[in-house]
């Protein structure tokens, strides 16, 4: 008798997610080290919804890795160099270098160009707006008068402010159940808007919270640090748009082949 062979049965690709990497200093073992990371909960997060995050570093070249992964995550890091907006430093801005910003905004772009989902926290909302034109207010307690987005503390202390969702958008249709809140530390925001997007959340002050690519399958932005809090609709919905994108890109793949 012919034996048969047994063939496990294929198991779906997951959707990658591209996260882009932070590099700090760190000390480990006693040898001071700086390091490429990301926020463990932005990783477990996505895990759980049944994708494959994927660390992208901040080198020239790392765009062209777009047609590698079915989502972009752009999260919370340094102010951005203000002359990449036009204008000089504030003295309590503290900027990457011009050059990983630059290298950061080319994958950004290059993500929305190949209509990737794009999900972008704190920074990486701020470096949405950016790309498109807009500028930031580089010290928000100028505007606002108090430090609430960011307590004066010791540590790295969340400020909690309730959200006022426009109705009918993205965001909203995230956060539909109960009181939704940021959980922010920030010093800057959103200041003039940038072409092609849409404001879709407000802090009651009115700080921009939420910004939305217009006619984008998925590009949202939010400024509260998504991924220090335990609520994770806002990594689901993007883990499921994720999932679209990869049947879609699949399916052409298969009608070319």
């Amino acid at each position: 008798m012919n034996s048969i062979p047994n063939h496990p049965a294929e198991v779906p690709r997951r959707p990658v997610i591209g996260i882009v990497a932070r590099t700090a200093p760190v000390t480990l073992q006693g040898s001071d080290l700086v390091v490429s990371l990301a926020l463990q909960a932005h990783i477990a997060y996505l895990a759980e919804a049944g994708c494959a995050p994927l660390l992208l570093p901040l080198l020239p070249g790392v765009e062209e890795l777009v047609d590698r992964i079915d989502g972009l995550l752009v999260p919370g890091g340094p102010d951005i160099d203000p002359a990449l907006y036009g204008e000089a430093a504030h003295p309590v801005t503290r900027a990457m270098t011009p050059d990983a910003d630059r290298v950061e905004l080319a994958l950004v772009r290059a993500a929305l160009d190949a209509e990737l989902p794009v999900l972008a926290v704190c920074r990486g909302m701020q470096l949405l707006n950016v790309l498109h034109g807009g500028s930031l207010q580089q010290h928000l307690p100028d505007v606002t008068g108090h430090d609430g987005h960011r307590p004066d503390t010791p540590s790295f202390t969340l400020g909690r402010h309730p959200l006022k969702l426009v109705a009918g958008s993205r965001i909203a249709g995230i956060l539909d159940e109960g009181e939704p809140e940021s959980a922010c530390h920030h010093h800057q925001a959103v200041e003039r808007l940038g072409d092609g997007l849409t404001v879709t959340a407000r802090a009651a002050d009115g700080t921009v919270e939420a910004v939305e690519v217009t006619d984008h399958p998925f590009a949202v932005g939010v400024q509260w640090e998504a991924g220090y809090t335990a609520d994770r609709r806002l990594h689901h919905a993007f883990a499921e748009a994720a999932g679209a994108t990869k049947k879609i890109s699949e399916q052409s793949e298969f009608r070319t082949t």
